[in-house]
């Protein structure tokens, strides 16, 4: 076995920061996403899980002539 034969799997390292990159975006982009619908959630329904304490206002009826 020669010392050559070993470097020939590592010659991939540059590429690595930018993967770790693209994942720390996705991530922050889901997490943003996460924090924007639970905001929302919570100013138009007054809670984040479960149902909308307040009734939701109807505006006709659905009925079929």
């Amino acid at each position: 076995m020669s010392p050559d034969a070993r470097n020939r799997g590592a010659k991939v390292f540059a590429s690595d920061n930018l993967y770790t990159v693209i994942l720390a975006l996705a991530f922050c982009v889901v997490l943003a996403t996460a924090a924007f619908v639970a905001y929302r959630c919570y100013s138009q329904y007054g809670t984040i899980f479960g149902g909308p304490e307040r009734p939701l206002p109807h505006l006709r009826s659905h009925r079929i002539p």
